[in-house]
């Protein structure tokens, strides 16, 4: 896909979201998690690299264009080398920056992508010259969080994101509600699930599919997003797919067995 919003028609036992230790922040190579998928059965595995542009921090996570180079090279030798055993998708988590929207269009078109998801990790902050990590357990981030006022830094990242499936052409929408998931005592109100709901509306005219992102379950006790989203999303007509969202080969399908068939 080159800047297609179009949803992919994906087998269920197909794990769509897998890092690997090229973005910076994850352990292990793309073939260990090839093998890993195998080995738990799994007929399908989308990598799904970070990409982000014009971020400010000191923890850099994402794939450089120089890295998605050897991301493709890699990628399309083990999609042979294991042709007969397991189907193997590349993607990208794009991570949406209004500042660089442009910049993002032009990255995202200028390859051929198995799946585009769409996701937003960080926000610019009026006058702080750092970017925040929205997903970050960093003790910094956290602090930053709390003193900015985590409903409102939210509501911020529900607009950010409602604007990057409007102006990015995705396919998949990541883990709708995992910002701030490390903020103590952070939870969602009625304004943010409206919004939400104005989301998932603009994501359904778009034939994007909900992301079931099972590594919610080990932080909260369900994936993200939570029930009622997923019903939101249901009343919409999405699609849902599961992704582990992986950092370790070893996660690769992870919280898969609480999901017996589709819808979830």
């Amino acid at each position: 896909m080159t800047g297609s919003g179009s949803a992919l028609n994906l087998p269920f036992f197909c794990d769509t979201h897998v890092h690997t230790s090229l973005c910076g922040h994850a352990e292990g190579k793309m073939e260990e998690y090839v093998q890993a998928a195998v080995q738990k059965g799994l007929q399908h595995i989308i990598f799904l690299e970070h990409m982000e542009e014009g971020i400010v921090t000191p923890h850099p996570s994402w794939l450089s264009e120089k890295d998605f180079d050897f991301y493709f090279s890699e990628g399309l030798r083990l999609k042979n080398k294991y042709r007969n055993l397991i189907r193997i998708g590349l993607g990208v988590e794009c991570g949406y920056n209004p500042d660089c929207k442009k910049r993002l269009q032009s990255r995202l078109s200028a390859r051929n992508w198995d799946q585009i998801g769409i996701s937003c990790h960080f926000l610019k902050i009026k006058d702080e010259e750092q970017h925040l990590n929205l997903l970050s357990r960093r003790p910094e981030h956290i602090e930053r969080a709390l003193r900015l006022g985590p409903e409102k830094l939210f509501s911020m990242y529900l607009e950010t994101l409602h604007e990057a499936i409007s102006v990015l052409s995705g396919s998949l929408l990541c883990h709708l509600d995992a910002a701030l998931r490390w903020v103590p005592g952070h939870h969602l109100n009625d304004q943010h699930y409206l919004k939400i709901d104005e989301i998932l509306r603009t994501a359904a005219t778009k034939n994007m599919i909900l992301e079931i992102n099972t590594s919610g379950i080990k932080i909260r006790g369900e994936p993200f997003p939570d029930t009622r989203i997923r019903s939101l999303a249901q009343a919409h007509g999405l699609s849902f797919q599961l992704g582990s969202d992986a950092h370790r080969p070893e996660d690769v399908g992870n919280g898969f067995e609480r999901f017996t068939e589709p819808p979830f």
